[in-house]
């Protein structure tokens, strides 16, 4: 008779490439899918869903179902995530003990940033990286792009450490502390009817006639001015490029950060309207939790980047 075994999915040491998939598929799950998941990590869908498969080949498993019908985790994998968990926040705190210890500081900051925060005319994130890796040489820095409205929730929910944006509400467990600011200003293209018309000529009430593509602050409960609600918000786009090209076409008008416009070298083509009564100012605010498995890296790039010489206004 022959006997059978059973096969050992993860025998041995468990390596660096091991840990690095765990990372992928932990992200994937709290995404809620892979595209969901690729401007945390970076990464194309199709990368994503090999690292997926490598990981599930090395496990012996079936982690997810991925495809048209949608993501959900398997019970393989929602094993696989908690014990995820357990082993990366182990990991973590090793990290930290020995980080405690001997105070050599190793192991990764994870910062997530809103479009256009590390642009040219800003540069105290830049001195606080050059700083912080100064002082920690061995700590790598992942930094990733969001939409600024979902940076609050991902670092409520653990997925990274520090997040760079403009808040639009205020969470009690999170530190937030200002940064710097921009301004906004209500724009219409060339091509736009409106564009031709002197100053003195124009009424706000003519704004009602016309299209407008939404912004966070045209958004329902958030307009900073009572006319905005009778405005007509006929298109949404959730980065700046696409406003600017509806806005081009002379469509639209919408709202762009000022010092953007001439970066773009659109500058001869958007006008702003009615500077004095709609534009308004966005406060960029760095936000992150008091009691982290991360707070010493956390405080330290805290630290140099609330440094006077590092902070400045666009």
């Amino acid at each position: 008779m022959v006997v059978g075994y059973k096969k050992v999915a993860l025998s041995g040491q468990l390596a660096n490439v091991d840990i690095k998939l765990l990372r992928i598929f932990k992200a994937v799950v709290d995404a809620k899918g892979v595209s969901a998941a690729e401007a945390e990590l970076n990464l194309a869908n199709s990368t994503i869903s090999n690292y997926l498969s490598d990981l599930e080949k090395r496990l012996d498993m079936r982690l997810c179902e991925r495809g048209r019908k949608g993501f959900v985790v398997t019970a393989q994998g929602n094993l696989v995530y908690q014990a995820s968990l357990e082993l990366l926040l182990a990991l973590q705190k090793f990290r930290n003990t020995i980080n405690d210890s001997h105070q050599l500081l190793l192991g990764e900051l994870h910062l997530i940033c809103a479009e256009h925060t590390l642009g040219i005319n800003n540069y105290c994130i830049v001195n606080a990286i050059d700083k912080f890796q100064k002082i920690a040489p061995n700590v790598n820095i992942d930094i990733s792009m969001m939409e600024s409205n979902t940076i609050v929730s991902a670092i409520a929910d653990n997925r990274a450490d520090i997040g760079i944006t403009v808040p639009l509400q205020t969470y009690s467990q999170l530190i937030n502390k200002s940064l710097f600011s921009e301004q906004m200003s209500l724009y219409c293209s060339i091509r736009h009817p409106l564009y031709h018309i002197p100053a003195a000529e124009l009424s706000s009430t003519d704004l009602t006639a016309y299209k407008f593509v939404e912004s966070p602050r045209l958004r329902a409960g958030q307009e900073t001015h009572k006319d905005m609600l009778n405005w007509n918000i006929a298109s949404r786009a959730h980065h700046q490029e696409a406003r600017m090209s509806l806005i081009l076409s002379g469509h639209y008008l919408g709202f762009l950060p000022d010092h953007l416009v001439p970066q773009w070298g659109v500058k001869d083509q958007l006008k702003p309207l009615f500077v004095d009564k709609y534009s308004y100012s966005n406060t960029f605010r760095a936000i992150y939790k008091n009691r982290s498995s991360n707070q010493a890296l956390i405080d330290i790039f805290m630290k140099v980047l609330l440094q006077p010489e590092s902070v400045t206004s666009k």
